[in-house]
């Protein structure tokens, strides 16, 4: 009988893969890294081909750990970092130009041309995305613009599109299928969310030819099976969402109005807003989330540009910590960060205030800020930006908040959590497992072929960690948030022209 459900996780930096057991528990976990590559300044690339190998060699790691037969393995799961663009020769399965990943600026020159005209509008009502070079379409089209003979290929059917999903898969199936789930199709700039399908105007504006796109899929169901030689024998591909609506699913968010929030580089909030596809007023993106048949859930999805990443300012440039776990102790080594504030617009602000221009500004300061209060105000301004993208979340979806499940790096800072908790003023939920994302990818293979019975057994088997309360007063939370907009304000300032 089958002991295990496995998990691919392919993020930006490395390959991952995790064993679970039927509650939910990790048997073994093995992780590479593989090569960033920037050709020029603003350009990021991968080298699919070192994708897959390091992803295979993981998975094969990880069944050596437990001593594990394909036989005893349910089915797999694929989670993948989102919108990195795939482009490979049908025939051969050779990349015709390395991965261009979704941290790429070389295409925003072609989305600028889109506002021109007002097709920015047109894509937003469809796709659920505020136009982009982050996405997907500009990208396919950038390779089909600038490599060599591509183009003539793609129009004639030899050259197909993937995400990195669709690229595991095609690889795990030694080419027997190529398909996507809706989560990642949602993130190209190509897919209509309303109507689940390809939409042929924005393709015909991108100048994308229809054959070379993937099959769409709901995110929990068979895709195929492992080709014997890859593994050591046929495993279901069962599962398959971007990350971010992965750690949605993984944290048991089936129900509209539920959150989460993935601490990591920077902030990734996520509410499940049901089978209603919400347009935001607030700049926060409309986008599907993860799940088992074709009736889809939609989400709203906001960004935080500085998270960790603030943390590790605080380490690296300011050497004033030489760990990030040090944080803690400074934090509460002060009652307060004696009236500092710290935003961290270190590359403009993300929702709700959209601005390119504004930069990092620390306000407040007085003789007596000590590198405590300094530290401790960074961290703060991690929960006071969630804050910010939440109550939009609130507006444009008419929800309340009720609860709030964080995961990701720096959700393991009791500190940070109990502040979060305090500034929302609503339960902080941390999780026993913190991998949500691998484990999202393992509830839905797993669900698809019976290793889960249903979404209500998963969700009996998840586990509070740690809940954090609210303990502070309304009239102290309202003055620091009164603070925070003040120094927001002074930040945004900074970007205007005299």
């Amino acid at each position: 009988m089958a002991k295990y459900v496995m998990a691919l996780d392919q993020g930006t930096t490395s390959s991952r893969c995790i064993l679970f057991d039927r509650e939910g528990n990790i048997c073994s976990m093995a992780q590479k890294e593989f090569t960033q590559i920037y050709p020029q300044p603003g350009w990021v690339e991968h080298n699919p081909k070192e994708i897959w190998s390091s992803q295979l060699a993981v998975a094969t790691e990880c069944m050596a750990m437990v001593g594990c037969s394909p036989e005893q393995i349910a089915a797999i799961g694929i989670t993948n970092q989102r919108e990195t663009t795939i482009l490979w020769d049908r025939k051969t399965g050779e990349p015709v130009y390395n991965a261009i990943v979704w941290q790429c600026r070389r295409t925003a020159d072609m989305i600028e041309e889109l506002k021109k005209d007002g097709f920015d509008k047109k894509i937003r009502e469809r796709t659920g995305l505020i136009p982009d070079a982050y996405f997907s379409a500009s990208k396919i089209a950038w390779i089909l613009e600038h490599v060599p003979g591509v183009r003539e290929q793609a129009e004639a059917g030899e050259i197909l599109f993937g995400t990195v999903d669709t690229w595991l898969i095609w690889n795990l199936t030694r080419g027997a299928v190529h398909a996507t789930d809706y989560t990642n199709a949602s993130r190209t700039m190509l897919f209509d969310i309303h109507n689940l399908c390809w939409d042929q105007e924005i393709l015909e504006r991108f100048r994308i030819p229809a054959c070379i796109l993937p099959k769409v899929r709901p995110s929990g169901c068979v895709f195929g099976h492992t080709d014997c030689s890859m593994l050591g024998g046929e495993i279901p591909i069962a599962g398959a969402a971007g990350d971010q609506q992965a750690a949605l699913f993984g944290q048991c968010c089936f129900e509209q109005g539920e959150v989460k929030n993935t601490y990591g580089t920077g902030c990734f909030l996520l509410m499940n807003t049901g089978h209603e596809a919400i347009t935001s007023q607030s700049g926060l993106l409309t986008t599907i989330a993860a799940g088992t048949d074709d009736r889809v859930q939609y989400a709203l999805e906001g960004s935080v540009f500085v998270a960790g990443a603030g943390v590790q300012w605080l380490r690296d440039s300011m050497r004033m910590i030489r760990s990030a776990s040090q944080t803690k102790d400074y934090c509460e080594a002060v009652g307060d960060t004696a009236g500092v504030y710290i935003v961290p617009a270190f590359a403009g602000m993300g929702a709700p205030y959209w601005n390119q221009y504004a930069r990092g500004t620390v306000v407040g300061l007085t003789r007596g800020c000590t590198k405590e209060h300094f530290i401790r105000a960074t961290l703060e301004s991690i929960a006071y930006q969630t804050a910010d993208v939440l109550r939009a979340m609130e507006r444009d979806s008419g929800i309340r908040l009720r609860s709030l499940k964080v995961d990701g790096g720096a959700s393991a800072n009791d500190f940070l959590m109990q502040f979060q908790s305090d500034i929302v003023k609503t339960q902080v939920q941390r999780p026993g497992c913190i991998e949500t994302t691998a484990l999202g990818a393992a509830y839905l293979a797993g669900l698809s072929v019976g290793f889960f019975k249903s979404k209500e057994d998963i969700r009996e088997r998840w586990q509070i960690g740690t809940a954090f309360e609210p303990a502070m007063s309304d009239d102290r939370r309202e003055t620091l948030l009164k603070g925070w907009r003040r120094a927001v304000k002074c930040a945004l300032a900074w970007a205007e022209e005299e």
